[in-house]
């Protein structure tokens, strides 16, 4: 059986069982998934629509580091992610993190793990577009450029 590739990055819908099934072992007893979605509201504005953009291959690459770090730390786990680039309309998914593990603690932790360095290393920028016509850009980086050069006031209607 060919071992199917759990590092993605896609223009294409992501399914969840699709990257669920990547990570399915028979001596695991938990599987963790995180699943990333387009929300309607950000900062108080209404979102219309992100778009996702990659430098592809190194960010698979990227991927595949995190998962190699993931083993060092928790050497029963596999991790599968797929992350969505392209335009996102609101409640598609963006990003799917699953991982596999005996117990449920450590599929948790890596869990967990991997989408914080999605966060912190892997070039992926988003730029959200907001029904009062302005623009957020951002990167998994944290480099953020805002209309009128500095970020919203929060609003958690």
């Amino acid at each position: 059986m060919t071992e199917k590739k759990r590092f993605i990055v896609t223009e294409e819908p992501i399914s969840v069982d699709d990257v669920i099934h990547k990570v399915i072992r028979r001596e695991c007893g938990a599987i963790t998934t995180f699943l990333g979605t387009v929300r309607e509201f950000t900062h108080g504005r209404r979102t219309l629509h992100l778009e996702y953009q990659a430098y592809k291959s190194m960010a698979e690459k990227m991927l595949a580091d995190i998962d190699k770090e993931v083993s060092e730390k928790w050497p029963e786990a596999i991790s599968a992610v797929t992350h969505r680039i392209g335009r996102l309309e609101i409640t598609d998914a963006a990003v799917v993190v699953a991982v596999s593990s005996p117990h449920r603690q450590t599929a948790y932790e890596a869990n967990q793990y991997i989408m914080e360095r999605i966060k912190q290393i892997v070039p992926i920028w988003k730029k959200e577009h907001w029904e009062d016509g302005t623009s957020w850009v951002g990167d998994q980086l944290g480099t953020t450029s805002y209309p009128e050069g500095k970020p919203p006031e929060r609003s958690f209607e």
